[in-house]
């Protein structure tokens, strides 16, 4: 590895480690949120925003920007968050997280909110629209990439799968999709919910290029983001990222109950002080 590479990691690990911290803040602040699974986003969102995606906070609806949709858009968290840090708003508007007339509610509201590029909330629909701004993007020979962040809970949706064969009859591979496998979903272990292992076997046989990764692992992410961003097979890539629930905080790692709720203070100064220690 090379020095710059070294560096490039390092800096990306200082980023989500801010990306956590913020996420936490915000919903203590609201006293309401979901952290768990914006937790375990935060490594992925983090090599997105402040690496892959070609985008610009100065410019926000810059037509050839990369596109990024959170369709498990209850972890808005993690997305505010990394939008603050790049400069899209002031961080002291996290604060604000799902107050009355903030631009930060408690789902993706692209109408609102300064770099979303679409409003989410209702699981499952997030790769169709990913799938339409592809499409637009071949159809209007436009260079830019769709990048779409799902759950594992939320790829129980037939409309993903839907999405999914479409995707690959037009050979959309400027579309990327990345799944949170972390295990957990609002009622339960998905593997219980709703089992949908082989999860990476099933996405091969909707013809999609498949990647599998540590979604903890900074270095296989970026090698993982950077060899769909590089796909030109005529296929959609997705990577499947095995993650944790709640990652980072001991009390919330693995733990169902915190796929939404807000940490109390001693909470919070303990989730804080395990972050920024990298236990």
């Amino acid at each position: 590895m090379t020095p710059q590479r070294r560096e490039l990691l390092e800096t990306l690990k200082l980023r989500a480690r801010q990306v956590r911290d913020r996420i936490l803040r915000m919903v203590y602040a609201a006293n309401s949120g979901h952290c768990g699974g914006s937790l375990s986003a935060a490594d992925i969102v983090t090599a997105l925003y402040f690496h892959i995606m070609r985008i610009n906070p100065q410019d926000p609806n810059w037509p050839d920007r990369d596109r990024f949709i959170l369709s498990k858009g209850h972890s808005c968290p993690v997305v505010y968050a990394a939008l603050a840090l790049k400069g899209y708003f002031p961080e002291e508007e996290l604060s604000t997280l799902r107050a009355i007339d903030s631009r930060l509610q408690g789902h993706p509201d692209m109408r609102k909110t300064p770099g979303l590029d679409a409003t989410t909330g209702s699981l499952g629909q997030g790769l169709s629209l990913g799938v339409g701004m592809a499409l637009g993007a071949k159809i209007g020979g436009k260079g830019y990439r769709v990048y779409v962040l799902m759950g594992d809970g939320e790829v129980n949706e037939g409309q993903v799968w839907e999405a999914a064969a479409c995707a690959a009859k037009y050979r959309l591979d400027n579309l990327i999709g990345i799944v949170d496998v972390n295990g957990l979903q609002n009622d339960g272990p998905t593997d219980e919910i709703m089992p949908m292992q082989p999860l990476a076997e099933k996405w091969r046989a909707f013809g999609w290029n498949v990647l599998e990764i540590d979604g903890h692992d900074m270095e296989q992410i970026v090698n993982a983001l950077e060899s769909a961003k590089d796909n030109n097979q005529g296929k959609p890539t997705v990577i499947i990222a095995r993650t944790v629930k709640g990652k980072g905080v001991s009390f919330m790692e693995n733990v169902v109950e915190w796929h939404s709720g807000a940490p109390t203070d001693a909470e919070l100064e303990q989730a804080l002080a395990e972050i920024w220690s990298g236990r």
